[in-house]
C-alpha cells in the first residue's frame, strides 16, 4: 500500500477510536494517515492467541450495551460468534471460604439493585458534582461488595475518586456481548486496508498556524491539512509524551487533567488438567469483602469453554501490583483463589508459571486502563469532544470524549467517527 504522503487528516494512534476516524474519513472522501506509536494496531483492544493457546483480550473484553453498540452490527456482519455472557453467566460467590447460600445471594442482588436506585436518585439531584463515595449506601452486609465492584472493578478506580454525575450518566445496560475472535480481534479485521504506520511514536503536533498541521517523529515531519488525537488522556496528561506547539488552551488541559485513567488488571491462568474448580463456562466468581477499598479480585471462568481463568482486579490496588510486577500480580491472584478453593487444589488446578498479566499501569503508550471523571470534571468529556482547535481542524477522540458510552470500544468508535465528521466539516 502507497500511504499519502501529505493527507488531509493525520490521525494519532491506531486504537478504536482512530480506526472508526480513518473508515470514516475514507467514507467522507478525505485521505488519511494513522500514525500508531505501538508495533501493533488496536491500542487497548488487543487479542492474543500464543500464550494461552486461544484468544485472550487483554484489554477490552465485552461490547457493552450491544443495542447501542455500534460495533455489534459491524461484527455480526462480518459473521462473528457473539455470545451474550449475561444470559449464560453462573455466579459464584463466597462469604470467607463458604459459598453464599439462595437467600444470601437473593440479598445481594438487592444490594445491587439499592446501589443503583441510591445513587441514580441522588444525581437527579443535579450538582454539586459529589464524590461517588458520598452517595453509595452502607452498612448492610452486601453494601461494600457491591460498592467494591462497581467501584474498583467496573470504573477501575476507588469510590472517593469517582465523579457521581459521570458515573450514573456512563452506567452501562445489558447485554454485554463477547466476540469468539476477541474484542481485539474484531477491530483489527475492522482496520483491514486503512493507511496505518505502527512503530512510529508522534513526538510533536505543530497546530498554532492557519496552514497545514505538522506532526514531528523519528522519521522527519508529516504535515496534513487536519489531525485527528486519540491517545489516551494518560498519554495527554503526561507532556512529554507528545508534545503541542503551541500548547494546548487551558480548558482542554482542564479537561484531560479532569479525566484520569483508572487501572484493571487481568491475570489469567490455564488450566493444568481437567478440574476447573466446580466452575462452568462464563461463571463469575466474587467473594464478600468488607470495605469497598479492600484489595480483592473477580474472576471470568473457563469463557467459550476454554481452559482459561481470568482475574481482574482494579483500582489503587491494580496500580499498587503494577508497580511490584507481574509475578506479585500472579501470586495475589493465586492468594486470592486460594481463599475458595485452598491452595493445594488450586496449584493442582492450574498452570505455573503460565500466568499472563496485563501491563496497562506501566504501558507508556497507554499509562492505564481507561478514563473516569474526578468530581466536579462531570462535563469534562464533553469539553474534551468538542475542544476545536486550529479552526476546527485540531480534534480530540477516544473512549474519554464519549458522554454515554465512556470506558468502551464502542464509546471509543463512535467518538473516532463523530471527530471525523467534524474535521470534515471544517476542511469544506
Amino acid at each position: 500500500m502507497t500511504l499519502p504522503s501529505a493527507p488531509d487528516v493525520a490521525i494519532v494512534g491506531a486504537g478504536a477510536a482512530g480506526i472508526a476516524a480513518a473508515r470514516e474519513c475514507a467514507a467522507l472522501g478525505l485521505s488519511c494517515l494513522v500514525l500508531e506509536a505501538m508495533d501493533r494496531i488496536g491500542g487497548r483492544a488487543f487479542t492474543e492467541s500464543a500464550r494461552l493457546g486461544a484468544p485472550f483480550d487483554h484489554g477490552a473484553s465485552w461490547l457493552h450495551q450491544a443495542n447501542d453498540n455500534p460495533l455489534v452490527p459491524l461484527a455480526r456482519a462480518l459473521g462473528f460468534r457473539l455470545v451474550d455472557s449475561d444470559a449464560v453467566r453462573e455466579r459464584h460467590v463466597f462469604i470467607g471460604s463458604r459459598r453464599a447460600t439462595p437467600g444470601e445471594l437473593a440479598e445481594l442482588e438487592a444490594a445491587c439493585l439499592r446501589f443503583g436506585t441510591t445513587v441514580a436518585a441522588r444525581a437527579a439531584l443535579g450538582p454539586p458534582d459529589l464524590p461517588l463515595a458520598a452517595a453509595v449506601p452502607s452498612g448492610a452486609f452486601w453494601d461494600a461488595t457491591v460498592a467494591h465492584r462497581e467501584g474498583p472493578v467496573i470504573s477501575a478506580a476507588q469510590l472517593e475518586e469517582l465523579s457521581l454525575l459521570d458515573f450514573v450518566a456512563n452506567d452501562l445496560a445489558p447485554p454485554n456481548l463477547m466476540p469468539e475472535i476477541g474484542v481485539g480481534a474484531l477491530v483489527g479485521r475492522l482496520a483491514e486496508g486503512l493507511p496505518i504506520r505502527t512503530g512510529l511514536p508522534v513526538a510533536r503536533i505543530r497546530w498554532g498556524g492557519k496552514g497545514a498541521i505538522v506532526l514531528d517523529t523519528a522519521e522527519g515531519s508529516l504535515a496534513a491539512r487536519a489531525c485527528i488525537v486519540t491517545v489516551s488522556t494518560g498519554v495527554l496528561a503526561a507532556g512529554e509524551a507528545i508534545a503541542f506547539d503551541p500548547p494546548l488552551p487551558e480548558a482542554v488541559r482542564e479537561a484531560v487533567a479532569g479525566l484520569p485513567l483508572g487501572l484493571l488488571t487481568k491475570v489469567a491462568f490455564r488450566a493444568a488438567g481437567e478440574d476447573r474448580l466446580d466452575l462452568p463456562p462464563f461463571a463469575s466468581l466474587w467473594r464478600h469483602v468488607a470495605s469497598p477499598d479492600e484489595a480483592a479480585m473477580t474472576f471470568h471462568a473457563w469463557p467459550f469453554g476454554r481452559d482459561h481463568l481470568i482475574g481482574f482486579i482494579g483500582g489503587r490496588a491494580a496500580w499498587d501490583l503494577a508497580r511490584a510486577g507481574p509475578a506479585a500480580a500472579e501470586a495475589f491472584a493465586r492468594e486470592e483463589l486460594s481463599r475458595f478453593f485452598g491452595p493445594a487444589r488450586v496449584a493442582r488446578a492450574l498452570r505455573a508459571p503460565a500466568a499472563v498479566v496485563t501491563d496497562w499501569g506501566t504501558n507508556p503508550f497507554t499509562r492505564g486502563a481507561y478514563s473516569y471523571a474526578r468530581p466536579g470534571h462531570a462535563g469534562a468529556r464533553a469539553a474534551l469532544a468538542a475542544a476545536a482547535l486550529a479552526g476546527g481542524r485540531l480534534r480530540f477522540a477516544g473512549e474519554a470524549c464519549h458522554t454515554r458510552l465512556a470506558g468502551t470500544v464502542g464509546g471509543a468508535w463512535e467518538s473516532g467517527q463523530a471527530a471525523a465528521r467534524a474535521v470534515a466539516a471544517a476542511l469544506g
